[in-house]
């Protein structure tokens, strides 16, 4: 069953939404409880190997770890990158072994990014607009997707709004795919124009710029301003207040 859980993870992370951690906790909390109720099977059965009692969950350490996950989401959220940090070591240091703790990966993978100087992308070709430098002073938005995520094509045409709201006000933008798993350009070049999709778009050369930037889910993003990295995560939690500051700081 612990083979489920792995699977089911593998498959968010792939294709990720800004709920992640919390849909991972929840997902290893549903198999956890399988695992128990296999084992409880097993252990009523005459000569099955490794009979005995599961071992119990501490639901005391689960609910202050979530608390501490959740701490640490908030305080990443609110741009305190220090103290979700912060929360994230005590939250591993206190309770590793815990359900919180395995799914604060990817926020803290995500924070690791903030602060990195920022590096110019490595484009093959650019599918419309011109690829904006990443080494000005100017804020830039970075979105990296497929055509075959679910929950790219739902983001990526929601950004044309913040394109159309900021790009004249410094903001610049531009959205990046590898085109894996068969895509071709037909199919990206007929989506961006069904969706009205409007802001540079280009195809990504190699993964380095991903590997660069810590991308291991799609559809994420990543903001550079001043020649570092000022903010990264899944898209749909950047806010316009969010947007305003990185334009005006």
């Amino acid at each position: 069953m612990r083979k489920v859980s792995l699977l089911i993870v593998s498959m968010l992370a792939a294709c990720s939404d800004p709920n992640l951690a919390s849909k991972v906790a929840d997902l290893e909390q549903r198999v956890a409880k399988m695992e128990e109720g296999g084992a409880k099977a097993a252990a009523g059965r005459p000569g099955a190997p490794g009979a005995g009692p599961a071992a119990p969950l501490n639901e005391e350490e689960e609910k202050a770890a979530a608390e501490l996950l959740k701490a640490a989401s908030q305080a990443s959220e609110a741009m305190k990158y220090d103290e979700a940090k912060a929360k994230i070591a005590e939250l591993k240091a206190k309770y590793p072994n815990t359900r919180p703790a395995r799914a604060s990966v990817r926020l803290e993978e995500e924070l690791a990014v903030i602060g990195k100087p920022s590096q110019d992308l490595n484009v093959e070709k650019m599918m419309q607009g011109t690829a904006p430098s990443l080494t000005n002073d100017k804020a830039t938005l970075v979105v990296f997707w497929e055509i075959w995520c679910p929950h790219c094509k739902q983001e990526v045409p929601k950004l044309q709004e913040t394109y159309t709201k900021y790009s004249g006000k410094g903001l610049q933008m531009v959205g990046l795919t590898k085109m894996t798993k068969g895509s071709t350009e037909e199919q990206v070049a007929e989506f961006l124009k069904t969706q009205k999709v409007t802001y540079p778009i280009a195809k990504e050369a190699g993964q380095s710029t991903s590997e660069y930037y810590g991308v291991k889910g799609i559809p994420a993003a990543v903001v550079v301003k001043g020649g570092k990295v000022v903010w990264r995560g899944h898209p749909a939690r950047l806010t316009d207040a969010m947007l305003e500051k990185f334009i005006g700081g």
